[in-house]
């Protein structure tokens, strides 16, 4: 079983959303892509956080949950049993390479991993922006760069 896991700050609104996101988006397409295991990990989590209020209701308001995600801090364990990972932001990719500098095959932005070609000017717009404590329309943005972002990514799931 493939795994992937996705990685923010704090594990309470970026990759909780994306989690949530990619996990709906595969298991509607299970036929297709068959059994991906898919989680998420913050470079800074606490144990047991909840997901951002504003989170879970952007996530409702899209038939997903986040009632139930705890947040979960990143361990090299983790970055060593996932096939994939997939941050946020350079900052978190460079943290990830830092504990474990061997991952560099698998680890990569979302929109590093996801975009065709990226012109050396836009490396800069390689990160999703954190939505922490705005106001719930800046995550309904943030969820919707990271639903295109995952859309891109089932492509080239596809495609391998």
């Amino acid at each position: 079983m493939k795994k992937i896991l996705l990685v923010c700050t704090g594990n309470t609104c970026r990759s909780s959303m994306a989690e949530a996101i990619l996990k709906q988006l595969i298991n509607d397409r299970k036929e297709v892509f068959g059994d991906i295991e898919i989680s998420s990990a913050g470079t800074y989590a606490m144990e047991g956080g909840k997901a951002s209020p504003q989170a879970i209701v952007v996530m409702e308001e899209w038939g997903l949950s986040l009632e139930e995600h705890r947040s979960t801090p990143i361990t090299k364990k983790l970055v060593e049993e996932a096939d994939l990972i997939l941050t946020m932001t350079m900052n978190h990719k460079r943290a990830l390479l830092y504990m474990l500098p061997d991952a560099e095959e698998k680890v990569f932005t979302l929109k590093e991993f996801t975009e065709e070609e990226i012109p050396i000017d836009m490396r800069a717009s390689l990160d999703i922006s954190d939505p922490f404590g705005q106001p719930v329309e800046v995550y309904r943005n943030c969820a919707e760069e990271i639903k295109e972002c995952l859309l891109k990514l089932l492509v080239k799931l596809k495609k391998n």
